[in-house]
């Protein structure tokens, strides 16, 4: 049991948390959620022993094992495999010693030992965790040295997965995976025998492995049982009651304060009105449940285009003359299409994105592109290299030399960068907030073609969220690249296969694909990998895409209609509730017509709500075929 009592921890003047207070189950697998820089990090570091609290204290077992993956990556001549193996530090000490033991009855105490521990088939179940984190046979034998950062940091969570500690701390794990290394983790996580706390941001990771959800605002931690899902339904809840009590006292309050403000002055009524004055100072507000800024994307809207915008015709592409990377590429990219390519890391994803985006050139076959199109792209790397010293509002300046300041200004707007924040220095943003500037930067043009390669590591769950929205609004094409399982089966229509050198489409769905990486199924599509995008899997070409067009139009109209009445339905039940609160021409409504206007106001937004629902329901039969 890992018990986090009271803690409060200052940076920087800071309060980051403040009286924090929570008990882990045993055994059990919490997800630690909160905002970008809210502080789950610092109680991490908080727990392993990093950072020193300013009051409070973090209690468990004595002997209980701590895990937590260091903050540099292993590295040096050593293998993989060899790196993981040295993590279970009591195997490594108890096989040196039988190597040089003369003394016959500790011999025989050490080799029970390593009995128990079931050293002997450790190499065994090294192998399989490096396997499940994208490692084969032959990359377990090179050296820590010949490997990127990122393949570095699988190794670390290899190693960690492999010492087993009784309570394991993960921050992030999923940053530095691929989908199918990602859901090899989560059924590995599942089934681990301690006690597990995770940082993440993927719903679909938090609800497959946690069974309850830590939550961190404003400096104070709350348990919830059950999912992410769960969590989410229950905060709503809250939510709502909250908001109705706050309502409720806010009627009391002013009925209080009329009374007082009105019978003071009266001598038969002063001491009445005095012991009112003391019940309102007695009060207490209740604290409304605080939800910080919505992250914001909004995605300008291009001129259209004919299609198709990109056609491939037996194309190939790599990075060595003669050594193709992908081969035999046939691939159709229209401007309604939504694609998500599939595929471990380190098959072509993203080489495949960089010929799409005109950053490589085909070694062979034919490449063409609608003659005015424009591309935006988006990599981690243009997250990392934003200049340290400039501001949002100078990075776009420059990127927009040729636009007058209203336009500059407008499309930082678009993702949140107004005011204060347009001029703030970029070393001073959050990693979420870096990574909405770069697509505002590369979005500046509207372009018809948008591709995202893993956009969401820097985002919460909130933020991810919001991107997929602004996605789905987008009127111009995507191409989506990510592990986030979530954000793929929700802002895609179709799937590629980067594998085995080439690009095929997808028949299944993401469940399918899904079922096909754990070894459950196996589509159509998997036993036929070198299908490629012909005519029938166009599923009806141009009128299958205006019809697209028009539903999801339809589906956004229907939308905007709703969010309308809803916000008619608040201000009609705010004035029900108080009618002197009353705003705009209700102010000269009697309770009766606004009680009427209201029941039409409801109607409507059912009416509005069953449209959604049938556009929503045409879009999901033509989008399934």
């Amino acid at each position: 049991m890992l018990t986090i009592r009271d803690i409060t921890v200052r940076l920087g003047g800071r309060t980051i948390l403040d009286g924090a207070s929570a008990t882990l189950p045993q055994g059990g697998k919490t997800g630690l959620i909160g905002r970008n820089g809210a502080g789950k990090s610092t109680l991490v570091k908080t727990i392993i022993g990093e950072l020193e609290p300013d009051g409070g204290s973090i209690e468990m077992p004595k002997r209980a094992r701590l895990g937590y993956i260091a903050q540099e990556a292993p590295s040096g001549t050593r293998t993989p495999f060899e790196a993981v193996l040295e993590a279970d530090t009591e195997r490594t000490a108890l096989l040196a010693e039988s190597e040089t033991c003369t003394d016959p009855h500790r011999l025989g105490d050490v080799h029970d030992r390593l009995i128990a521990i079931d050293a002997y088939a450790a190499p065994a179940r090294a192998a399989r965790i490096l396997v499940g984190l994208g490692f084969d046979e032959a990359m377990q034998a090179r050296p820590l040295d010949s490997f990127s950062g990122g393949w570095k940091m699988r190794v670390a969570l290899a190693a960690l997965l492999f010492s087993q500690p009784d309570v394991l701390l993960l921050d992030e794990p999923s940053n530095h995976l691929d989908l199918e290394a990602t859901l090899w983790l989560e059924t590995f996580l599942q089934s681990y025998p301690g006690t597990l706390l995770i940082i993440s941001h993927e719903r679909d990771l938090l609800n497959t492995v946690a069974d309850h959800i830590l939550h961190l605002q404003g400096g104070r931690l709350t348990l919830y049982p059950g999912s992410y899902d769960s969590f989410e339904r229950l905060r709503a809840e809250r939510a709502a009651q909250a908001a109705a009590a706050r309502a409720n006292q806010e009627a009391q309050r002013k009925k209080l304060a009329d009374y007082v403000a009105r019978n003071s002055a009266r001598a038969s009524t002063a001491k009445q009105a005095q012991s009112r004055a003391k019940m309102l100072a007695k009060m207490q507000p209740i604290a409304a449940m605080s939800e910080d800024p919505s992250m914001s994307f909004d995605f300008p809207s291009p001129d259209e285009l004919r299609p198709p915008l990109i056609t491939m015709d037996l194309a190939a592409v790599g990075y060595t003359p003669g050594e193709p990377v992908l081969r035999r590429l046939n691939l159709r990219i229209d401007p309604e299409d939504r694609i998500a390519l599939l595929g471990r890391n380190g098959n072509g994803k993203t080489t495949l994105a960089r010929l799409i985006a005109r950053q490589m050139e085909p070694m062979e076959g034919q490449l063409s592109y609608s003659p005015k199109i424009r591309i935006g792209y988006f990599t981690q790397y243009q997250v990392e290299e934003l200049p340290s010293g400039s501001t949002p509002l100078e990075l776009m300046t420059r990127a927009m030399a040729d636009k007058p300041p209203l336009a500059v200004r407008g499309q930082l707007g678009r993702f949140g960068f107004s005011g204060d924040r347009a001029t703030a220095e970029t070393r001073t943003l959050s990693g979420g907030e870096r990574a909405r500037l770069a697509l505002a930067l590369v979005t500046r043009d509207a372009p018809h073609l948008l591709i995202l390669d893993e956009p969401t590591n820097h985002l919460d769950v909130d933020a991810r969220e919001a991107l997929v929205q602004a996605l789905n609004a987008f009127e111009g094409a995507v191409v989506l690249v990510s592990h986030d399982r979530h954000m793929v089966e929700l802002a895609a229509d179709r799937l590629v296969l980067v594998d085995q050198g080439t690009a095929t489409n997808y028949d299944g769905s993401m469940e399918d694909y899904i079922d096909f990486v754990l070894g459950r199924n196996q589509p159509k599509s998997a036993d036929k990998p070198g299908k490629t995008d012909d005519k029938p899997a166009r599923k009806g070409g141009t009128l299958a895409r205006e019809e697209l067009k028009a539903l999801r139009r339809k589906v956004t109209e229907a939308e905007t209609r709703m969010s309308r009445l809803q916000q008619q339905l608040a201000a009609l039940d705010a004035a029900l509730l108080d009618p002197a609160s009353a705003k705009g021409d209700l102010r000269n409504l009697g309770i009766g017509e606004i009680g009427k206007r209201h029941t039409a106001v409801a109607t409507e937004l059912e009416e509005a709500e069953m449209a959604w629902l049938e556009a929503n329901e045409a879009l999901e039969e033509v989008m399934g075929g």
